[in-house]
């Protein structure tokens, strides 16, 4: 007998990764921003509101990151991770009531917060999993999954967009939950790590590499809002070019993001990941730069795939790179640091940046902030090694 699927173990766990991250992520999170000009449009929600319940998502993504070292401790990670799924999926389906924003503020909020859970919790899981001389390419695969939830959002949301709001909330639950379903055994079993040694305290986790590493994240966040949040109004109003093109330019993010990760995991396999990191960062703030010297078609698409590409890439970098900082026992305490620290300063410069806009009406102010942070997080990475590590 023939056997239909020859799929190795170690690319089915990987895949198990990229459905988290495309659930919680690509759909519970980033598939908002498609959704939030037709929620206005069709009077579901004021512009203030939308704006508004954007960040109550991402307020409960770092509340997410922040306990899910403690949850994990509590419930079995497999376990917590199905739940988390499932509760995305469900919240998607909730928000298809058009009640207002008093009944979307906590299901939004818990959409983020699961998807906390799956990046802190699931993700090491995953990459705990992975032979150690595979475990780059692992983690590439694991975070196309925010690029495809950003195209298949970015999909799904005009297919729906005729037969109303409700249609697109339930349609992206029903998906969301068809995902849970397709990965669900995969999560079977858990790991068996060895107890840390009693030097590997919180205290000691802690250390200079470690904390460079946390504020170069959480800077490097700070520098990719202007293309999150600012890029395709950027292109739609502020260069006159439609609302076409401004979609263009949001879709051709999401194809750098479904690539960028398998490139950057390749990448860490041929030159580590202490020199990848450096070199996506210095890569993605010279394509955020390239946009205030130059406005050309050609220009804005190499921009929006470079910094679509960079932006999960460095997360699966720094991802591995914090493994090789403290080992896999502290992996998830770690990683739920940095998580939380970069959804953090994500939704304050958020924040900022609108505020600033709204002052000067300055694009390129903001992608000049962007590029210059961005390449302040490329400096501090430089400093990012191990004493064991200054002598190869």
């Amino acid at each position: 007998m023939s056997r239909p699927f020859m799929i190795s173990p170690v690319i089915r766990n990987a895949l198990a990764g990229l459905g988290a991250l495309l659930l919680g992520l690509g759909i519970g999170r980033f598939g908002y921003t498609p959704l939030m000009p037709v929620l206005i449009e069709q009077n579901w929600l004021s512009v203030g509101d939308a704006g508004y319940l954007g960040a109550t998502n991402l307020f409960g993504y770092v509340f997410g990151s922040l306990f899910a070292a403690t949850l994990a401790r509590l419930v079995p990670v497999p376990l917590l991770t199905r739940i988390s799924m499932v509760t995305v999926g469900v919240s998607l389906v909730a928000c298809a009531l058009p009640w207002g924003f008093v009944w979307f503020a906590p299901w939004r909020f818990l959409a983020g917060f699961t998807g906390g859970l799956l990046m802190v919790g699931a993700i090491p899981l995953v990459l705990s999993r992975a032979p150690l001389n595979q475990r780059g390419r692992s983690n590439g695969i694991i975070f196309t999954g925010v690029g495809s939830g950003i195209i298949v959002s970015g999909a799904l949301v005009p297919a729906l967009a005729g037969f109303g709001v409700s249609a697109i909330w339930a349609g992206m639950g029903l998906l969301a939950l068809l995902i849970a379903a397709l990965t669900w055994k995969q999560w079977d079993g858990d790991i068996t790590l060895p107890p840390p040694p009693a030097e590997a305290a919180p205290a000691r986790v802690f250390t200079l590499p470690v904390a460079l590493l946390l504020a170069a994240y959480t800077i490097d966040s700070a520098g990719f809002v202007p293309h999150t949040v600012f890029l395709a109004d950027y292109v739609a109003r502020g260069l006159e070019r439609g609302v076409a093109a401004g979609g263009l330019v949001w879709v051709l993010f999401g194809i750098g993001a479904l690539c960028g990760p398998l490139l950057v995991g390749f990448a860490a396999e041929w030159f580590g990941f202490y020199r990848s990191i450096i070199g996506v960062l210095a890569i993605k703030s010279a394509a955020i730069a390239i946009l205030l010297v130059s406005q050309h078609p050609v220009t804005l698409a190499v921009s929006a795939i470079v910094v679509g590409a960079m932006t999960p890439g460095i997360s699966a970098l720094v991802s591995g790179r914090v493994a090789e900082l403290v080992g896999f026992g502290a992996h998830r305490q770690v990683w739920g640091w940095l998580t939380a620290g970069f959804a953090g300063a994500s939704a304050g410069v958020g924040y900022l940046f609108s505020w600033l806009f709204d002052q000067t009406h300055s694009y390129n102010l903001l992608f000049a902030l962007g590029a210059s942070g961005i390449f302040i997080a490329m400096l501090l990475t430089v400093f990012v090694r191990n004493p064991a590590e200054k002598s190869t």
